[in-house]
């Protein structure tokens, strides 16, 4: 079955006597519509509506002729309806090579790269919401693992305040972006340490009676948690290219982030260093798989800069991402088999247990 079908509208303004060159650099491409107003000024605007998957192709054009023009301006808005509906069980020719419209756009993205680019950015950007929300997630994740409340872990989840950092960070590395890579390691560091801090001083104040399973369990790495992790990471790639709710991404990408985040700061403030270790070996590997797994998805779905020369900078990008990513995740799934393998906790035969307990 093929996926539902995203429209944009896409509008261009440029001067009327452009006219003729606009007409053949839409008719290039496939649309659903084409409509042209006069406007004053001896400017005119060009609306043209079209699969969300080919608007990514049409701004490329439209950008290398007038980008330099200074009467130039194109904006994307998405369709929320259009009527008649199309038919999706009906398949349209190419007249090139006779390959089906659907054919084409199935498997493809359903957001173009620069609307990716503009939703992407905004997501790695450091204000004040994104502080709130990292405050609030973590008092209402801390609590819900001291009283191994999973509803209320799961409410936590849906804030999802780490999902934009580390989804950007791996977009950025995917495109060669070195400004958005800075930002969003900026942006992400101080969202862990946020994170870290408040649950810390939530341990210190509120874990007399001691962690309860949704803790603990987080102390115990396993290589399943790496798959998790890389399953989470591909998800919340998968679901931003191709519009789907943040709220469904943020909880499935935040079960590998936000819960281990909590377990290491709650540890860390009553004191126990090495259940902490643990649980920070299980979010570190967590961060990593989410980043790996999103470059790998971004690079399938066929994310790439307009130009050859920034084209050549995002390989580079992208394969040295891949390659420290691999490094530093294969010495931790080590160090899980290390943890695994550790030595069994040393228990007193049961004789000298009862004779130390008639002895108290």
């Amino acid at each position: 079955m093929l996926p539902p079908m995203a429209l944009r509208l896409v509008e261009i303004m440029l001067p009327a006597n452009y006219a003729p060159e606009v007409e053949r650099i839409i008719a290039d491409g496939p649309s659903e519509g084409v409509w042209q107003e006069a406007l004053a000024d001896e400017q005119m605007l060009v609306r043209v509506v079209l699969d969300a998957s080919e608007t990514g192709q049409l701004i490329d054009r439209f950008e290398q002729r007038f980008q330099h023009h200074e009467r130039f301006q194109l904006l994307v808005l998405p369709v929320a309806a259009a009527l008649p509906q199309r038919d999706e069980e009906e398949t349209k020719q190419d007249e090139s090579n006779g390959e089906s419209v659907q054919a084409r756009s199935y498997g493809r993205l359903s957001l173009s790269r620069q609307e990716l680019n503009h939703q992407i950015a905004d997501m790695a950007k450091f204000h004040w919401v994104y502080v709130s929300t990292v405050v609030l997630s973590a008092i209402v994740a801390s609590i819900g693992m001291l009283r191994d409340n999973v509803a209320v872990i799961i409410g936590a989840m849906v804030i999802a305040p780490l999902l934009g950092p580390n989804i950007a960070l791996g977009f950025a590395a995917t495109v060669g972006d070195t400004v958005m890579i800075r930002r969003a390691l900026a942006t992400n560091l101080v969202g862990m340490l946020i994170a870290l801090g408040l649950a810390a001083c939530i341990g210190i104040f509120l874990s007399a009676d001691g962690f309860g399973d949704e803790v603990l369990s987080r102390t115990s790495v396993q290589l399943s948690d790496v798959v998790l992790a890389l399953a989470s990471g591909a998800a919340g790639a998968l679901a931003i290219t191709t519009g789907a709710p943040a709220a469904l991404v943020g909880v499935m990408v935040a079960v590998a982030l936000l819960p281990p985040a909590i377990a290491v700061g709650l540890m860390a403030g009553t004191g126990q260093w090495w259940e902490m270790g643990h649980a920070s070996v299980l979010l570190a590997t967590n961060v990593i798989c989410v980043n790996l797994a999103a470059i790998v998805t971004f690079l399938v779905q066929g994310i790439r800069p307009a130009t050859w020369w920034e084209a050549r900078a995002a390989r580079r990008s992208a394969a040295t991402a891949l390659v420290v990513w691999f490094i530093v995740l294969t010495a931790l799934i080590v160090m899980i088999f290390l943890l695994q393998a550790g030595p069994e906790p040393i228990s007193l035969p049961e004789t000298e247990l009862i004779e130390e307990g008639a002895g108290l």
